[in-house]
């Protein structure tokens, strides 16, 4: 999505060291405990990103959707980064699309958004009307 900010699908427990060999310093969960029950849970990748020595925070995003609520959570998450930042959830769509939202509502133009998601391989077009809006505030 850009250079600091990455989406990725649901990690597992050896991604967070990898992450970490990456540059990443924080990492935010976008995805509700018990999705998927077989998944590595919020408190599992916590302690891992702990004891690796990263920043780590839950801004779960279910089914009905995005809330400011989660889009200025994202925002207060992203500028507390001391580094590269990885954002999950079950596929990285809804970690994508909040982030975009945050982008959206810090000013960012809608095109440039859905552009660089695009790079990424991710469509902002759900959440297009809400960025147009968020944008213009």
């Amino acid at each position: 999505m850009s250079d600091s900010v990455l989406a990725s699908p649901q990690i597992s427990i050896e991604d967070v060291a990898n992450a970490k060999n990456a540059g990443v310093a924080l990492i935010i969960n976008n995805r509700p405990d018990g999705e998927d029950p077989s998944a590595p849970q919020s408190a599992d990748i916590e302690a891992a990103a702990i004891a690796a020595g990263l920043a780590y925070t839950a801004i779960p995003i279910g089914h009905s959707g995005f809330s400011e609520v989660q889009v200025d959570q994202m925002i207060a998450a992203l500028n507390s980064a001391q580094g590269k930042t990885l954002a999950y959830c079950r596929s990285g769509t809804r970690s994508t699309l909040l982030w975009a939202l945050a982008q959206a509502k810090n000013g960012i133009s809608p095109e440039e958004i859905a552009l660089a998601a695009m790079k990424a391989g991710y469509d902002v077009s759900p959440v297009r009307p809400m960025l147009d809006i968020l944008s213009s505030k």
